[in-house]
């Protein structure tokens, strides 16, 4: 149990870089295309993730690999409609349409691989996503850059119920790293459509090592690792606190305005994530449940 307290910590600091991210990400982006932005981010996580342990990728079976491959392709393919989604449609339905992943996770998990949702987790579903839709809903109309968008839910879902389902926790470091490398590669050839471009300056520089290491080499190996530990419901609901962390540090970097419709939905993504602690404390972990 002290474990699984310490990955529920692990995976809300996750949360917190990410929502950070944006904010660090923000202006970089007006300074270099995204797909060379995530290109560089994602290569290099993978080398830095190689160089710490080298030997992560000896002796894998096919079947991993293949497993970890797809897991890939699902994490660089939700970003890539996530991003062709967003220069067509607002960043308010984006961030809200994106969080849609909540639904779709639980629904995923249950009607393909037949795993059983509490009540709890559904009524924390439902609690998040009204909390998301106070604080990004904004109105929406239904065109290409929303259905997109809705794309890139599904398989951020798929992917957080890939990872519950192939995470052992002791297969951490080779699925990550290997995830990591589909998406660097995935994220490169998109850039050569309009050739590669290099990061213009020093502040480019900061914000692809800062999301390099901290929020793709740090977070996605402590998402894998939480993810042996707890169903993918209670994954995506505790990863749905990114969108509360990115509020706070819009508010408090940038001086976005408050109100309080969106401190009411910040507080509902909080209890949202309260409400599936405690059922995911009822339980036995994933990892009990194999032995």
């Amino acid at each position: 149990m002290k474990l699984k307290g310490l990955l529920y910590l692990g995976l809300l600091a996750t949360t917190a870089v990410w929502g950070g991210a944006f904010l660090v990400m923000k202006d970089s982006l007006e300074r270099q295309d995204v797909y060379s932005f995530l290109a560089t981010r994602f290569t290099l996580a993978a080398l830095v993730m190689f160089a710490f342990r080298p030997k992560s990728l000896l002796g894998l079976n096919w079947t991993f690999v293949k497993r970890a491959i797809f897991a890939g392709l699902l994490t660089s393919s939700a970003f890539i409609f996530q991003t062709f989604g967003l220069t067509q449609t607002t960043v308010s339905n984006t961030g809200f349409i994106t969080g849609l992943y909540l639904v779709f996770t639980p629904l995923i998990a249950w009607l393909l691989l037949k795993h059983k949702i509490t009540k709890a987790q559904w009524g924390a579903v439902l609690v998040a996503t009204i909390g998301l839709y106070l604080i990004a809903y904004n109105g929406i109309s239904v065109g290409i850059g929303e259905i997109l968008v809705l794309v890139s839910a599904v398989l951020f879902a798929g992917q957080i119920v890939a990872i519950g389902e192939w995470s052992d926790g002791k297969n951490s470091y080779p699925l990550t790293l290997i995830q990591i490398i589909v998406a660097a590669i995935v994220f490169s050839l998109f850039t050569l459509k309009d050739s590669y471009q290099v990061p213009p300056d020093g502040s480019v520089w900061s914000a692809i090592i800062f999301t390099a290491i901290f929020a793709t080499f740090f977070a996605f190996l402590i998402q894998v690792k939480a993810q042996a530990v707890m169903s993918a419901t209670v994954a995506g609901v505790l990863l749905a606190m990114e969108t509360p962390f990115a509020l706070f540090f819009g508010l408090y970097f940038d001086k976005d305005p408050i109100t309080l419709r969106i401190m009411s939905g910040g507080t509902l993504v909080m209890l949202a994530m309260a409400m599936v602690i405690w059922s995911d404390s009822k339980n036995p972990s994933k990892s009990d449940r194999r032995n």
